[in-house]
């Protein structure tokens, strides 16, 4: 399996980037795009870098983020045929703080592309969406000032609406996840995966006692930890001395799991 990052907070080899995240996943059988980013930069790199987006047959939306879907609409421009998934709850209303609204263009509801999930579902054979309903909370960082709008009233953010996606492919399972926003030890406890994908929303977590205990507590795992995006690289660069198996994916880099 082959995963090339089109869009991150950082770039290593010279390419644009940004605050968000798009990732161009190549398996055996399929050719996805996790996220889109908040622009269309996700769709110009990815001409940079040779990738065919118009061969991409499935999509996956991580979480109502318009730093994930604000691409979304330049990639139905792009593509023809792929459905997006996406949870259910991903067209709320969500907020940083109570001024400014991070959700995504609804229009998107219109396109006749979005296939919305609930639980766990199988979108195809080693491919599955999983929103994590029963995961236990080992680890409570809070919602980091991110809210919810309902019924006229800010709420912390619950996280109802994201997703993970898990690819199973020569006996490995590979878990996904765009910014890990219900607890990055939370999520690695619930799957329990070979390999972990994503943002571990801890940009906002100072390196100290409480960080360290997150990377002590991921590292007593077997999981390949690959980081990216809401981590902080200031956080990562933290927890990188103190995990045996963690890396960082800047836009432009590919790798081989």
């Amino acid at each position: 399996m082959k995963i090339t990052v089109l869009a991150e907070n950082t770039s290593a080899c010279g390419l644009p980037c940004e605050h968000g995240l798009s990732l161009y996943i190549e398996t055996g059988a399929h050719h996805l795009l996790f996220d889109s980013g908040q622009s269309g930069l996700f769709a110009d790199n990815a001409k940079a870098l040779g990738v065919d987006l118009s061969s991409v047959d499935v999509a996956v939306l991580s979480h109502g983020h318009y730093d994930h879907g604000g691409g979304l609409k330049k990639f139905l421009e792009l593509n023809d045929h792929a459905m997006i998934y996406m949870n259910k709850h991903a067209f709320g209303s969500y907020y940083n703080g109570t001024e400014k609204y991070i959700g995504l263009d609804p229009e998107l509801k219109n396109s006749g592309r979005i296939v919305l999930t609930e639980g766990i579902t199988r979108i195809a054979e080693g491919l599955t969406l999983d929103s994590g309903e029963n995961m236990e909370t080992v680890l409570d960082l809070g919602s980091f000032g991110l809210n919810m709008l309902v019924d006229g009233e800010f709420l912390p953010d619950d996280f109802r609406h994201e997703n993970y996606l898990i690819i199973e492919e020569s006996g490995r399972r590979i878990l996904i996840s765009g910014c890990s926003h219900r607890g990055i030890n939370n999520i690695e406890s619930h799957f329990r995966p070979d390999v972990l994908i994503g943002g571990f929303h801890l940009s906002k977590l100072s390196p100290g006692k409480r960080l360290e205990e997150i990377a002590r507590m991921l590292d007593s795992f077997d999981t390949e930890y690959y980081s990216c995006h809401c981590t902080g690289v200031e956080q990562y660069n933290f927890m990188k001395t103190r995990m045996r198996r963690l890396e960082y994916l800047s836009t432009g880099k590919t790798v081989e799991i």
